[in-house]
């Protein structure tokens, strides 16, 4: 049996170091643009923050690691095109321009996505970068040494690690947003407004509710961001706008969402025969909401790519969806979360919505120290099936929302939530937990 794999970095890495444990006599041939495999963009704010000294340590794989597992990895290599019907695919060499032609039995697709980018008047200006892969963390982090005015558009989880890095760094950083809130898409107001303020506090400014109109420059470089309120002076800018599927290569090939997200069943099946997907390629099954949405993690990819190896020849184990749950830090503050916030919910569904929002010290007041936590759930009124939660802590109490996702796969209700059985000892919570408290909270409205 051979099998191609378009694409090598979370979901590609799962399944082929999977797949040739369970099929060793199995002959993988992986295709990849770049000259590495398995990079965290993730941790590039670390890199820039100087917490990871290195950005090659995030890496946790190598092609010289999965060529000595006996995989054909082909580095800068690009597919061009994928013939479904007759099982073929023309490839093409990088590096010396070569083109041909390759057969498989099964094909994998872990494409992954790609960053969002808006044609801005002024968008090809030196000094206007992205944030997705190795390349583009060694460029942040070179071009960051000299700047002075950085500007980080987008206020997703990249957006803000990266204004806290730079920050962090002393550089005079501004996060710019057409939103009203940094982090909407994650977090309610209640959250928003805590990590708003640590921002405030270290002196970065929040530029939120404007949309950039152009960039302006001088000898080839941006110096100005004009947004539809103000002009901004900014002498490196980072566009964290968003991620989209990176599936052209397959399209009108295989069954997608509006988005071009791929389509897969329980078994990670496309709609074509003998197709497999994975990663941020891929639309998920949204337990929350009982719907499919795009949703790009690198915790559903790598879920999703040791899936297709158990599912190769036969459908094995079944794919069992995804709350969306992640955490992030900024500065002091832990913060996590899973399923709808209040907002998405009511905005996403047609749902009766319901909250219930709790503040109280994470462990007994007796103990020498203790932190407060805030943490908030989201519930369907009708069936009272807890939907999602999120928590802040500048004590880490983020395994709580971990706790909360199996709460909501597994469909569980406020009843159900309130009198779970949760271990109690004075180092480390209170005797009801925090968890029982906000779902006996929202049953008494």
């Amino acid at each position: 049996m051979k099998v191609v794999v378009i694409g090598c970095t979370h979901a590609g890495t799962a399944f082929i170091v999977n797949a040739k444990k369970k099929y060793p006599d199995c002959d993988i041939v992986v295709y990849e643009k770049n000259n590495n495999v398995s990079f965290l963009s993730c941790g590039i704010a670390l890199s820039v923050s100087k917490v990871v000294t290195e950005p090659e340590k995030l890496f946790y794989n190598s092609p010289q690691n999965l060529t000595g597992m006996g995989i054909d990895m082909r580095m800068n290599h690009e597919v061009i095109d994928v013939d479904v019907d007759n099982k073929m695919l023309k490839a093409k060499n990088l590096k010396t321009g070569e083109v041909f032609e390759d057969k498989y039995d099964k094909l994998v697709l872990t494409l992954g996505s790609w960053p969002i980018v808006p044609k801005f008047e002024g968008g090809e200006l030196d000094n206007i970068l992205l944030c997705k892969n190795y390349d583009h963390a060694k460029m942040v982090i070179e071009k960051s040494k000299d700047a002075k005015n950085i500007a980080v558009i987008g206020a997703g989880y990249i957006g803000v690690e990266l204004a806290e890095a730079f920050e962090m760094q002393g550089k005079n950083t501004i996060l710019i947003d057409a939103e009203d809130r940094i982090m909407n898409k994650y977090l309610d107001k209640e959250f928003t407004d805590v990590a708003e303020n640590e921002f405030i506090q270290k002196g970065v400014k929040l530029k939120l509710g404007q949309k950039v109109q152009k960039f302006e420059g001088l000898n080839g470089k941006v110096t100005k961001i004009v947004t539809d309120k103000e002009t901004i002076e900014a002498d490196l800018v980072i566009l964290c706008i968003g991620f989209a599927p990176n599936t052209g290569l397959v399209r009108d090939k295989v069954k997608t969402l509006k988005n071009g997200a791929i389509i897969i069943d329980q078994y990670m099946r496309t709609s074509a025969e003998d197709i497999f997907a994975a990663g941020d390629c891929c639309m998920v099954k949204y337990n929350p909401a009982y719907d499919e949405r795009y949703i790009p993690l690198a915790t559903n990819a790598v879920r999703m790519g040791t899936l297709i190896a158990e599912n190769l020849v036969e459908p094995r184990l079944r794919y069992l969806g995804t709350q969306g749950t992640s955490g992030i830090k900024i500065y002091d503050q832990c913060i996590a979360s899973t399923g709808m916030t209040e907002e998405v919910a009511k905005s996403t569904t047609a749902m009766k919505i319901g909250t219930a929002l709790i503040k109280e010290n994470h462990r007994p007041e007796f103990m020498p120290t203790y932190s407060e936590a805030m943490l908030k759930i989201v519930f369907d009124k009708v069936t009272h099936r807890v939907i999602g939660g999120q928590i802040v802590s500048k004590q880490d109490l983020t395994q709580f929302m971990n706790t909360l996702s199996v709460i909501i796969q597994n469909h569980m209700t406020l009843e159900e939530l309130a009198v779970t059985d949760f271990f109690f000892q004075p180092h480390f919570n209170k005797p009801w937990s925090i968890l029982n408290s906000v779902a006996l909270k929202a049953l008494e409205k």
